[in-house]
């Protein structure tokens, strides 16, 4: 794994700010996620971290700072332009459907390459 930390980062956010109105949400968050990381984001109720998540997969717009995927910096303003781009995700009160496993539960929502 540290063979990839030498090469760009496949995710790489920088100075992201988000407010709801006046209330500043997220202030200044940068994060670089490289090939072969597994990362945890922790922090109070209230702390961002789902905020961030959404502004990763489009359903939020940042109010300043820049999205770059493998190098190339994107606007991301959408779930599809996310997922276009390789990026899921999972939500919260995400319910399992039996019988099927874990992994096949989260490509479930994958719609793949269209031919």
């Amino acid at each position: 794994m540290d063979k990839y930390l030498n090469e760009s980062p496949i995710i790489s956010l920088k100075n992201i700010h988000k407010s709801f109105g006046d209330k500043k949400v997220l202030k200044g968050i940068d994060f670089d996620l490289h090939k072969c990381e597994v990362h945890a984001l922790l922090g109070e109720n209230g702390a961002g971290k789902t905020t961030l998540m959404n502004i990763l997969y489009g359903m939020f717009n940042q109010s300043d700072g820049e999205i770059y995927i493998k190098g190339e910096k994107i606007i991301n303003n959408s779930p599809k332009k996310a997922i276009s781009l390789g990026i899921g995700m999972v939500h919260q009160h995400f319910m399992l459907v039996e019988p099927f496993s874990v992994t096949e539960n989260i490509i479930l929502g994958y719609e793949g390459k269209k031919f």
